[in-house]
């Protein structure tokens, strides 16, 4: 896919949209064919260069028992602290970074658990932002979050999607409705692609599944 363009994987649970998003990370190496990035195959980076490459945002955010700032800095150790506050403020979160007892260096907790989900998330986009890679892979980070998270999340994700080529394992329908492109995967094979109304009109399988997953 090409950069600023944004390709929503859709399938059932467990039908191979994850294990596509851990291929491009190398999770593992494919057994045929290549994934190639600017041409280049991703097994010719090397895996710190890839990592640079892709930005990972998932739904499950793992924050370390240290400050904001501390965890933020981790995806850029030379981000000066205007680049951080910066981040956080594209990524809806300075609001309640302020709110905490220590603001910027106030210590999260193992996993996060002083933050709710909603923060995590935010946290997590903006050490997306610090990161500043050209392939962003997102986990739909707000699939499970109340109205008024999903609202700020998702404002957030807006910011990171910008300039970049975007994979989205997609959990909700406005999502799937929006991409630039959508692939349907079925037991780990991509059996159709193209826009919303295109794939309605001419995937059964898309068709059905939308009805039964989606809605």
């Amino acid at each position: 896919f090409e950069t600023g363009e944004t390709v929503a994987l859709v399938g059932v649970s467990g039908g191979g949209k994850t294990t596509v998003a851990r291929l491009l990370q190398r999770f593992w190496d494919i057994d045929s064919g290549s994934i190639r990035i600017n041409g280049v195959d991703i097994r010719d980076y090397r895996l710190d260069a890839l990592r640079d490459v892709v930005t990972v945002v998932p739904q499950d955010v793992y924050l370390f028992n240290m400050s904001v700032e501390e965890n933020l800095r981790l995806a850029n150790a030379k981000a000066s602290r205007e680049e951080i506050e910066r981040a956080a403020g594209e990524a809806q979160a300075a609001e309640f970074i302020q709110k905490l007892p220590k603001g910027y260096d106030t210590v999260v907790g193992e996993r996060g658990l002083r933050l709710s989900g909603g923060e995590k998330q935010r946290l997590s986009i903006a050490q997306a932002l610090l990161k500043n890679s050209p392939v962003l892979v997102l986990d739909e980070a707000s699939a499970s979050l109340d109205s008024e998270n999903e609202k700020l999340v998702n404002m957030g994700v807006n910011k990171i999607k910008k300039g970049r080529a975007t994979l989205v394992i997609a959990h909700r329908i406005s999502t799937i409705q929006n991409a630039d492109r959508i692939v349907v995967i079925k037991n780990g094979s991509a059996i159709a692609g193209g826009r919303y109304a295109e794939l309605l009109k001419t995937c059964p399988y898309f068709k059905r599944l939308i009805g039964d997953e989606y809605e």
